[in-house]
């Protein structure tokens, strides 16, 4: 499947490597995508993001001072006072209470990517466009990981789920949608609406906005699963 165009997006970049602004500037730009400004902290990107209001604000999650969690603050900072704008944060490694932090507090238009998808092009445009459009991605690697984490783990949240069920909620986490789900597991589309549906009553989520169930459906997916997973 090819990548979606995402010309014309409008975008920030946060890092304190001059390197990947640099290159992830150029990089966008050769696609059509407007890059709007950049910043080297976190203090910084909210400045910069209040300034321009883009689209979405792509932000490294170690950063000055301390090379934690500077990230995952200025995400949360950025949707406090521009709630609007998405977010894609971009990690090192894998790390289940960041994804969880960032899913529990903004739950809309959040990415958490691995870094080594900015030489991916087509997955670092799908998730642009997904969480432009208001959608939530989490890196296929990260899932994968935190499925080895909660497996035989009978006694969480997610015991009463069937496999099938619990591949839906993973690749609904990678930011899915039922068509897309269905073309990965080579099933109709009717039949993943079916195991969607199943997970919502499981979990115990009232019918209603149906994107809004999938977010807190994957939120209840990532608080299953042990944090030093």
């Amino acid at each position: 499947m090819s990548a979606p165009s995402i010309a014309g997006l409008r975008v920030v970049l946060v890092d304190d490597s001059l390197l990947v602004r640099d290159g992830l500037a150029r990089i966008l730009t050769e696609q059509k995508v407007q890059v709007l400004g950049t910043a080297r902290s976190g203090t910084e990107a909210l400045l910069v993001v209040q300034r321009h209001r883009p689209d979405v604000v792509v932000l490294d999650i170690r950063m000055p001072p301390s090379f934690t969690n500077e990230g995952v603050i200025a995400a949360e900072a950025i949707r406090r006072a521009v709630p609007e704008v998405g977010i894609l944060v971009l990690a090192q490694d894998a790390e289940r209470v960041h994804v969880g932090r960032l899913l529990g507090r903004t739950q809309r238009s959040i990415g958490y990517l691995l870094k080594d998808r900015l030489a991916d092009w087509d997955q670092l445009s799908d998730a642009l466009a997904r969480i432009a459009a208001g959608g939530t991605v989490v890196d296929p690697v990260v899932v994968e990981l935190l499925m080895r984490a909660s497996s035989g783990r009978s006694e969480n949240e997610l015991g009463t789920l069937t496999d099938r069920e619990r591949t839906v909620l993973a690749l609904m986490a990678e930011g899915l949608a039922n068509r897309g789900i269905a073309e990965r597991m080579n099933v109709s589309v009717r039949t993943v609406e079916g195991h969607v549906a199943s997970v919502f009553d499981k979990l115990g989520l009232k019918e209603g906005d149906s994107e809004n169930r999938r977010v807190m459906a994957v939120l209840e997916y990532l608080r299953a699963i042990p944090a030093h997973g």
